[in-house]
């Protein structure tokens, strides 16, 4: 298994976001356990306070839990802004419809470096990146939103989900380095492309939390074009937050990392009852 330096890399700026090829996006992992080590806050640190009760962000769970329920009002509290960003991200109200052409495509089974048997879960893993379900999809409310900066993007997702589905999806995601270190995929035309997955440091906060660097090189044209995305997961409780960033040019690892601390924070917040304290420069 790769695991990637937790170094920042260098910031590179790749080919022009109007090619139509960038970030696909939406919900990505984070494996029990997973990079970053094991720890962050126990589930107990965000059990129901005196105000969730009343708060309009979260509800009292029925049966034997005694978390609350986010609510779809929580959800959106629970999103990040650019304030908690660095540098120069813009928000955009279009993330919903991202989508990346060059992680569509059936993986050729016969030139897949380790196990055969494991080419479900790396045809599993395309479909997730485009179809924006990496964790399978909310049993509750959720809420999306995707930021711009020159020719980057970075999308963030927070939803409920169902417990075991829920870790059974971090488990999965921790698999994947090892399963689908390196395959091919072609698309609908008969061009290929190689996929490299490594396991990517992710901040020791929340619960649970697994992060994943992909990288789709197309070499069907005279210059080869390189999609690279971070993916970083955490669970708290039985929610969990998603950050997917990258582009054409690279990642952007501190600004991952400030969107996976901010956003842990501002989720159990929500969850305690708390509505995430306004940040200097928050945009509505």
């Amino acid at each position: 298994m790769h695991r990637r330096p937790s170094s920042r890399p260098v910031r590179v700026l790749g080919a022009a976001l109007a090619a139509g090829t960038l970030l696909t996006c939406a919900a990505c992992s984070g494996g029990s356990g997973g990079a970053g080590g094991a720890g962050g806050d126990s589930a107990s640190d965000v059990a129901a306070s005196p105000l969730a009760a009343e708060s309009p962000l979260a509800s009292p769970r029925t049966g034997k839990s005694a978390a609350p329920a986010l609510t779809e009002a929580g959800a959106k509290a629970a999103l990040i802004t650019e304030a908690d960003l660095e540098d120069n991200w813009t928000r955009v109200k279009d993330a919903a419809t991202w989508a990346d052409k060059l992680v569509i495509g059936k993986v050729d089974v016969g030139a897949l470096l380790t196990a055969k048997t494991n080419a479900a879960d790396c045809q599993k893993l395309l479909d997730a990146l485009y179809g924006d379900d990496l964790l399978g999809k909310p049993s509750g409310a959720s809420a999306l939103t995707g930021f711009e900066q020159s020719e980057s993007r970075l999308l963030y997702q927070v939803a409920a989900y169902d417990r075991a589905r829920l870790g059974t999806s971090l488990n999965w995601l921790k698999t994947l380095p090892v399963k689908c270190d390196q395959f091919t995929a072609t698309d609908s035309k008969g061009g290929r492309r190689t996929v490299q997955v490594i396991e990517n440091e992710v901040p020791a906060v929340g619960d649970a939390r697994q992060g994943l660097q992909v990288t789709v090189t197309s070499t069907g044209a005279a210059q080869p074009t390189m999609l690279t995305l971070e993916l970083a997961v955490v669970r708290v409780g039985t929610d969990a937050i998603t950050v997917m960033s990258g582009g054409l040019g690279g990642t952007e690892s501190d600004t991952t990392e400030a969107a996976v601390r901010q956003g842990t924070s501002h989720l159990k917040d929500v969850l305690a009852g708390r509505t995430p304290p306004a940040q200097p420069g928050n945009l509505d």
